[in-house]
């Protein structure tokens, strides 16, 4: 089936322009103008030719010179005047534009489920939004305004150009001719692909970037510098391959030819010239014919202006348009549906019927046919081998994907249906890696109660087992994390994770390797804050760690997206399954040690 064709840049961005489409079209109109007054000192120019030729050589008699430059100049700065009021506007339209792009892309963010963000790096979304937002801004505010322009002149151009010789007319525009078709052989057809390519291929560089950067403290401490820069190094070199493909295979010929034949758009009037010359002899009118020649010779400058300013403005439109592309790529992003008739969870019961899920692009479903219940109070295990699907399964509850088949209840009420601030409210998580912003110690915790006061706060500090963080800190919880060389550990951030997730207070739990970072010390004053942060709740937890699930009124064993054991700790040792024998490892690994063989 054939895809529609999309629109073409201009009225793609015409759509973000919103309120400043007048700003943009006086900007447009202006800058016509300006245009067509930038001929008038060329015209100026032609009569005090036309002037000097008629009297000469009796140059003196030439009254009217003074009164032609003056009026150049006059044109000149009122061109320039005009311009420089329509790029304001131009200007003022793209910012706005531009704005208006990175507003709606973090709007459309803000709407996609939590799970997005997981197989979309943070570095590829700014250059996908911010970055490409950016590349719009020259478009609007300087090609267009010179296409509108130079299109206004060309039509003056055309009408002058025909209106004393058209022989001559013809030969100036011939050059005109073979420079946009040199300019459409490096930016239409199959090269634009390869612009687009290029265009990706920067993506790419900008996102192993951001991540080589991030992962520079594992690098160092594994000293794996070699490997972790291959990554980066391959996308690298694979921009520059393209950009030197796209810039010395497809540009450099065509590019060559623009260039001679819009700089020597002259050459073509002599050989035209030295036909008409001997008619113009015979009829003798030879000085109409120099008049003639002059203007158009004065006219061939013009050309080459013009013809760069087109090839400018392609080069925008193709550059705006694979930045809208990219742009359009989060415009796209899945949006969390929220249904017109939200219902409100009774209790806080979890229960899964029939779960199944695949992950866009998976061939294979990540959850399949799954169903378990986590009653009101109940600590809920979710164990098994890596890949199995525990975390997949816990993402469902608050929404952070939706299920491919089946239904996640909270209180009996379908997630889909629940308001999600609801649904939100209902559910805290602690995962292994938390985030901190870099803020207070106070306004980390407060994220998840903007109205609670500093009692409350320092109440769940307490109870997530951070008082010794705050002893230890200049200014307690008002200390900046990440300023003045103030930083935490992967256990010391956790327990404030978790202070933060007491605090939320919510009726249901997640935990996802919540202990997975931490070193003994922090691991026991993180089994204590569970027992805080658990009590009365019902929680869902997943572990590697086995020893931690002992005590779980309900451990449930997935392994390849389905769920092969359920039962007590107790019950699973001794049935000699999937979980015993998870067990049995397990101890086995706890006990391994170290030891130096003597010889």
């Amino acid at each position: 089936m054939k895809k529609d064709k999309k629109p073409s840049p201009i009225i793609r961005l015409l759509a973000y322009t919103g309120n400043y489409k007048g700003l943009l079209f006086s900007g447009l109109f202006l800058s016509a103008i300006a245009m067509v007054l930038g001929m008038a000192p060329y015209i100026c120019i032609w009569l005090v030719i036309k002037d000097l030729i008629s009297v000469a050589p009796n140059w003196s008699e030439a009254a009217s010179i003074a009164q032609y430059g003056w009026m150049a100049f006059a044109f000149a700065v009122g061109g320039i005047l005009i311009y420089f009021f329509a790029l304001m506007c131009t200007h003022l339209a793209a910012f706005r534009t531009a704005s208006n792009i990175r507003k709606q892309g973090m709007a459309r963010l803000m709407k996609t489920p939590l799970g997005f963000f997981d197989n979309n790096a943070s570095g590829l979304l700014r250059n996908r939004l911010d970055g490409a937002a950016g590349e719009t801004e020259t478009l609007l505010a300087h090609n267009l305004a010179d296409i509108v322009g130079t299109a206004a002149m060309f039509i003056a151009m055309l009408v002058l150009m025909f209106l004393f010789d058209w022989r001559m007319g013809a030969a100036c525009l011939l050059a005109a001719v073979i420079s946009i078709v040199a300019m459409f052989t490096m930016m239409g057809g199959k090269n634009a692909k390869l612009m687009m390519e290029y265009q990706s291929a920067q993506d790419v560089m900008s996102k192993a970037g951001t991540e080589y950067v991030r992962g520079i403290p594992v690098v160092k401490v594994f000293q794996q510098t070699v490997y972790s820069f291959k990554a980066f190094k391959q996308a690298i070199e694979d921009y520059s391959t393209k950009a030197e493909r796209y810039t010395d295979g497809v540009c450099r010929v065509p590019q060559s030819v623009n260039l001679t034949f819009t700089e020597a758009a002259f050459v073509f009037l002599i050989p035209v010239a030295l036909f008409l010359a001997p008619s113009a002899l015979a009829s003798g009118d030879f000085a109409g014919f120099i008049t003639n020649f002059a203007f158009y010779a004065v006219f061939s400058a013009i050309i080459s202006t013009a013809l760069a300013k087109i090839m400018f403005a392609a080069s925008g439109t193709m550059i705006a348009e694979t930045a809208l592309n990219r742009i359009e790529q989060v415009m796209n992003a899945p949006v969390l549906e929220i249904t017109e008739n939200p219902k409100t969870p009774d209790g806080n019961k979890v229960e899964f019927k029939n779960v199944s899920f695949t992950y866009d692009g998976a061939q294979l479903p990540a959850l399949n046919n799954v169903s378990f219940i986590a009653e009101p109070g109940q600590t809920i295990a979710l164990v098994g081998p890596s890949g199995g699907g525990k975390t997949t399964a816990a993402s469902l509850i608050p929404r952070f994907w939706d299920a491919s088949e089946g239904v996640v209840e909270v209180g009996g009420v379908d997630v889909r249906v629940i308001e999600p601030h609801i649904l939100m409210d209902n559910v805290a998580f602690v995962f292994q890696n938390n985030r901190l912003f870099k803020t207070s110690i106070l306004e980390n915790v407060r994220a998840a109660k903007p109205d609670a006061d500093r009692r409350e706060v320092q109440k769940a500090l307490d109870a997530a087992q951070c008082g010794d963080i705050l002893e230890k800190l200049p200014d307690g919880m008002d200390t900046v994390i990440g300023s003045k060389g103030t930083f935490l550990s992967g256990g010391e951030q956790q327990r404030i994770a978790l202070a933060r997730a007491i605090l939320k207070d919510a009726p249901i739990i997640v935990l996802d390797e919540a202990t997975a970072f931490a070193d003994p010390e922090n691991e026991v004053l993180i089994q204590k804050a569970f027992s805080v942060l658990t009590k009365g709740k019902t929680v869902i937890k997943i572990a590697h760690r086995l020893s931690t699930v002992t005590d779980a009124d309900k451990i449930i064993v997935l392994d390849n997206g389905k769920v092969v054991e359920t039962g007590t700790h107790e019950q699973l040792k001794n049935a000699d399954g999937l979980y015993s024998k998870m067990w049995k490892e397990y101890n086995k690994a706890t006990q391994w040690k170290i030891q130096s063989e003597v010889r």
